[in-house]
């Protein structure tokens, strides 16, 4: 279930906070050309790895809610069944890992981030977007990057039902920035004024997160 307090001293947590100080996989290869693909300083791989801050929160979908507040007219909270009766929309985009993997091709389904924002009615001066996972971790991003065109929140991965270990029952997918900004096993979604940094970011992890300008750290 819920736990607000992610352990920040888990040995991936040291070793990614020390990447940020060491400034680890940064090429320093900024520009690309039409036909580029892979953004600099990433490698292909065919299978998924999984990264996690060592918890794998274990929510059910009969008991799995999402809530969304903040700067809204209309406050949501739903549940699986809420989730699904929404329309929904199959997306396919590349994963591009800060920890410098990549993988071609991935096929999502789920509801649009449009569509999220559209029925919550969002206010006018919500300028970030706050994320928290059922593991306590957060992340943070700018409103329109949340409400890019490709942004989803998935509930399966190549016509499957998302596995436990990659975030089900529904993680955010936000393809266009390196995936810590796309959190797994999703909670809470809270529009706000200012921005707050997230679990990463305030370990030294840059907090816009394109790949393709390698803003892996701040």
């Amino acid at each position: 279930m819920a736990d607000d307090t992610p352990p920040d001293d888990s040995k991936l947590t040291r070793t990614k906070s020390r990447w940020a100080e060491l400034g680890k996989f940064l090429t320093g290869q900024q520009s690309r050309r039409e036909d580029d693909r892979l953004p600099p300083g990433q490698h292909l791989v065919r299978n998924w790895p999984v990264l996690d801050l060592g918890q794998t929160p274990n929510v059910p979908g009969h008991v799995w809610r999402l809530d969304i507040g903040g700067l809204v007219a209309q406050p949501q909270t739903w549940s699986l069944d809420a989730l699904m009766r929404q329309p929904q929309v199959g997306i396919l985009s590349d994963i591009h890992c800060v920890t410098s993997w990549s993988r071609y091709d991935n096929h999502w389904d789920g509801v649009s981030t449009h569509h999220l924002m559209d029925v919550a009615d969002v206010k006018a001066e919500a300028r970030f977007v706050i994320l928290t996972a059922n593991d306590g971790y957060t992340t943070n991003m700018a409103i329109e990057d949340f409400a890019s065109p490709q942004a989803l929140l998935a509930h399966s991965w190549e016509g499957q039902p998302l596995t436990l270990e990659h975030g089900g029952p529904i993680r955010l997918v936000v393809p266009h920035l390196y995936f810590w900004k796309s959190p797994k096993w999703l909670r809470r979604i809270e529009f706000a004024e200012r921005d707050h940094l997230g679990f990463w970011e305030v370990r030294g992890y840059h907090n816009h997160a394109d790949p393709w300008k390698e803003e892996r750290y701040s």
